[in-house]
């Protein structure tokens, strides 16, 4: 019985939690953009800028959180800096969960960028795989290769952690044929099966 209420007191906090890094996240980012000279001082000396209060930093409109929805937009983007991105979607789509959508598209978003720093090839797939109790999600790239362990990142890490939270699968490694693949199984709550 404890390990019952272990699991759920821990999927539910771990929900919580992936909610609050999101909603932080997104907020630093648009306030680093929208008013970068106001931030780069008070960044420097870790302290609220002049006139900066919780009511103010609330204030900021905060746009919605990037999921899977937004996979077009990073393969144009991707797709502008040389290496072209090839989406595919299998099963049926359906609304996620906030914490599994975000984290599917992070993993994306990493995975695509070390493609970009580190394959040394033009382009990769990106596989979206709605299963009936899982999204799969496998990033694939002809490059390089490469080991899960090279430079000074923490891309593979970060990924393999927000996978971890998430109570599911993750793999990366070269691929026999060549390149580099990445792999992650994000169970799904009953709720969206």
């Amino acid at each position: 019985m404890s390990d019952l209420w272990h699991d759920a007191v821990s999927t539910e906090l771990t929900a919580r939690v992936f909610a609050v890094i999101a909603v932080a996240e997104q907020h630093t980012f648009q306030v680093l953009t929208r008013r970068p000279g106001r931030m780069l001082g008070p960044l420097r000396q870790g302290q609220p800028g002049p006139g900066s209060d919780a009511a103010s930093v609330a204030a900021v409109p905060l746009d919605p959180m990037p999921g899977l929805a937004n996979l077009d937009q990073l393969a144009v983007t991707t797709t502008a800096v040389g290496v072209r991105v090839d989406v595919r979607w299998h099963g049926q789509r359906r609304p996620l969960p906030p914490e599994i959508d975000l984290s599917a598209f992070r993993i994306v978003q990493e995975a695509v960028t070390n493609v970009v720093r580190h394959a040394g090839t033009d382009r990769c797939q990106v596989c979206v795989d709605y299963q009936d109790d899982e999204l799969v999600i496998e990033v694939l790239d002809d490059g390089r290769g490469g080991t899960t362990t090279a430079g000074a990142g923490y891309g593979l890490v970060g990924m393999r952690e927000r996978v971890g939270l998430l109570h599911g699968e993750f793999s990366a490694g070269t691929r026999p044929e060549g390149g580099f693949r990445v792999t992650a199984r994000l169970p799904l709550p009953e709720e969206v099966r």
